[in-house]
């Protein structure tokens, strides 16, 4: 087995270290957040990911985390770069941490392969190589190896993924890459880097295009009176189109969607290519989250100045608390811009979202949310709400007014119970 260094300890480094670690590698994590290293060095997870903590656990005696770059490098055949690309205000991501690991790297005889797990575009692995070269770097070889892990369910996305994608300048420093992942049942896909590159923000944009398509169709339902959970379903069963991410809702968010989707855009404009199908995609996204304070206003009047409204689910998903580009962060900024009281509650979200929004109120369960409240938003459909006694929150409500911003509750079974249910595109059926 292979020594690894993971640049890192974000959702996709973590999890990429505790799972190399699972698979027999030896691998340290290098953090240059002092506070997070050390709580991972204390056996602690600093972000919530279902099984990441056992992971970690388990292969305790295989994972190291340090702050010291030498200690990182002195012995790594393999060094993943898996940082934050956050996008800046232009829209290009943000290479600056890509970079600075860059640049740590040692000048010493020994041969190791500089691997890209973080969302670059299209042309950086060259820029890297480059650099390499320019620097004397000459035993430093270079792979992309996108990720593809959904946070939530990344885990078992590593372990079992649909794809392993490796590009490389030649086809033996890819196999060398790849060879990592030995015992892992899936196709691997061997190319060249800017191809690898290009593969993740295609996907991304891909699936994003999908969601915003699906949200359009939704808009049309309302208007028309068909259900878009009907016509999702009709569309799914052709193998053509298959029925993933045609989930109608309040738009997409996360740290990979909204990012890579602008990035690509920005990649065509700066090639001189105007990419006009995610200028609508993103442009979908935005006013699909400003619709539903449109729907509130519908029910509760356009003066929404001291009227409670709850927010169930803070984070961009379900089981992780990373609230990136969430939903929520939209409508809770506007409603309180609006004077209205907004109570939010997540099972796991909510210190990250009092970093954002201090002023908003936060409720210790969801049924205290509801309490008082005028109108409820689902916003990210944990198991919980799906399951939170429904007849007891009609109870404590102001008024039974149930936004579905999910279309994953039971809308037939709420209205007989007496709430006002709207979800997104869909038709209450009868009885």
């Amino acid at each position: 087995m292979s020594k690894l260094t993971v640049v890192g300890a974000g959702y996709v480094g973590l999890v990429t270290a505790a799972c190399m670690a699972e698979l027999g590698h030896e691998v340290t994590v290098l953090e240059i957040d002092e506070q997070k290293t050390r709580i991972l060095c204390e056996g602690r997870v600093p972000i919530y990911e279902p099984g990441l903590s056992d992971l970690i656990s388990r292969n305790r005696i295989r994972l190291h985390f340090t702050v010291e770059p030498a200690t990182a490098y002195a012995e790594a055949e393999f060094v993943f770069l898996c940082v934050d690309t956050p996008a800046t205000p232009s829209g290009d991501a943000d290479l600056s941490r890509i970079w600075q690991a860059v640049e740590q790297l040692p000048r010493d005889e020994v041969k190791r392969v500089l691997i890209t797990k973080s969302t670059v575009p299209v042309g950086t692995g060259a820029h890297v190589q480059a650099v390499l070269t320019e620097r004397g770097h000459v035993n430093v070889l270079y792979a992309s190896n996108p990720e593809f892990l959904r946070e939530g369910n990344a885990i078992a996305d590593f372990m079992h993924p649909d794809r392993i994608v490796v590009g490389a300048k030649n086809r033996a420093i890819a196999e060398e890459v790849a060879r990592l992942y030995r015992g892992l049942d899936c196709p691997v896909l061997i190319t060249d880097v800017a191809s690898a590159e290009m593969i993740k923000y295609a996907s991304n944009a891909f699936l994003a295009t999908k969601i915003s398509f699906i949200n359009e169709i939704a808009n049309v339902c309302e208007a028309t009176g068909a259900d878009v959970r009907v016509v999702a379903q009709g569309m799914g069963l052709d193998h053509r189109i298959g029925p993933h991410f045609l989930q109608a809702g309040i738009g997409y968010g996360g740290s990979c969607f909204p990012k890579d989707v602008s990035a690509l855009k920005q990649i065509a404009g700066n090639s001189g290519y105007h990419f006009q199908l995610l200028t609508a995609v993103i442009e979908v996204n935005e006013l699909q989250k400003r619709r539903m304070v449109a729907k509130i206003k519908r029910h509760l009047g356009n003066e929404l100045r001291g009227k409670r409204v709850a927010l169930l689910g803070l984070s961009f998903k379900p089981n992780t608390d990373d609230i990136r580009q969430a939903p929520s962060i939209v409508l809770a900024g506007r409603l309180m811009a609006e004077g209205a009281v907004v109570v939010g509650y997540d099972p796991v979200a909510m210190k990250n979202m009092r970093a954002v929004l201090p002023e908003m109120v936060y409720a210790p369960s969801a049924l205290a949310a509801l309490e008082g409240a005028e109108a409820c938003v689902l916003v990210t459909e944990w198991d919980e709400f799906l399951h939170l006694d429904w007849a007891q929150a009609k109870q404590l409500m102001a008024r039974p007014l149930v936004l579905d911003g999910r279309n994953a509750l039971n809308a037939e079974a709420l209205v007989k119970m007496g709430f006002t249910y709207e979800g997104v595109g869909v038709r209450v059926w009868a009885a």
